[in-house]
């Protein structure tokens, strides 16, 4: 991937973003002034204004269905279950997200493109951050909630990617994508506790953990060029071995005239 310079003048575009975007009205809205939204919209919507006020662990079903002004049975429709309320949001920020411009980032290199995409992303969260703030905190002790969430996370980046023009296609492209997931997390928790409306430690975090997932992805190149004879030899093999199988299942069925298996021909 190609080298830039510091994270100082990557930032023009991101925050140009977010100052448009704050301007907008966004989630987490009280529901006597917040729009009419579609159901799904209205869940995700109740879910985050429920968790920016109470412990995640003291929200039931039934709350977020009334805060959506939805019936139980309606809510049932739409998410089997809490995890998949919150699972719901990462889709709405995919949304945000990917329905913005980047045009503008075709010509810049990979890592400026990818730094932007999930800027973008940090700023589409901002209107949950209170409340991703105390789900964050009481998930860090649920590993089952936290795999859960990896898969969800893993869906989501790979259009992030996408969306940079990066390729996540193959095994090194499975290693960027994991690798893409767990550095973002990392930015995140640096993102929850950074009140500067300028997201400079935000954005000095983000710049540091896509060297570092650079620096990886070239090793992983590395050695998938050094392995590459191994592998075709592997595959070689492979491919011979089937071949011996049959011949030897020929030889086998010398002594029947029909072949295959006696009882078959009863």
């Amino acid at each position: 991937m190609e080298k830039s310079g510091s994270p100082k003048g990557r930032s023009t575009k991101a925050a140009a973003s977010r100052g448009g975007e704050k301007g907008a009205g966004t989630g987490a809205e009280t529901g006597a002034q917040a729009p009419k939204l579609p159901p799904r919209e209205a869940a995700v919507e109740a879910l985050m204004r429920l968790a920016a006020e109470q412990p995640w662990n003291d929200i039931e079903l039934g709350d977020i269905a009334r805060e959506a002004n939805l019936s139980l049975a309606e809510l049932r429709d739409l998410f089997p279950s809490k995890g998949a309320v919150l699972g719901g949001l990462s889709r709405l920020i995919d949304r945000k997200v990917l329905e913005g411009d980047t045009s503008d980032l075709a010509d810049e290199p990979a890592r400026e493109r990818l730094f932007d995409v999930l800027m973008r992303r940090l700023d589409a969260m901002t209107p949950y951050k209170p409340a991703l703030r105390r789900i964050a905190y009481a998930l860090r002790t649920d590993p089952l909630s936290m795999l859960a969430l990896n898969g969800v996370a893993l869906n989501s980046h790979r259009y992030m990617l996408a969306a940079a023009g990066i390729d996540t296609e193959g095994p090194l492209g499975r290693l960027k994508l994991q690798g893409t997931v767990i550095a973002f997390s990392r930015v995140v928790e640096t993102w929850l506790d950074d009140e500067d409306p300028a997201l400079a430690r935000t954005m000095a975090r983000l710049d540091r953990e896509i060297r570092n997932g650079e620096r990886v992805m070239e090793r992983a190149e590395d050695l998938r060029r050094l392995t590459a004879p191994l592998r075709a030899l592997g595959r070689s093999f492979l491919e011979r071995r089937p071949r011996r199988d049959r011949r030897d299942a020929g030889n086998e069925d010398d002594g029947n005239p029909l072949g295959g298996d006696p009882a078959a021909a009863i």
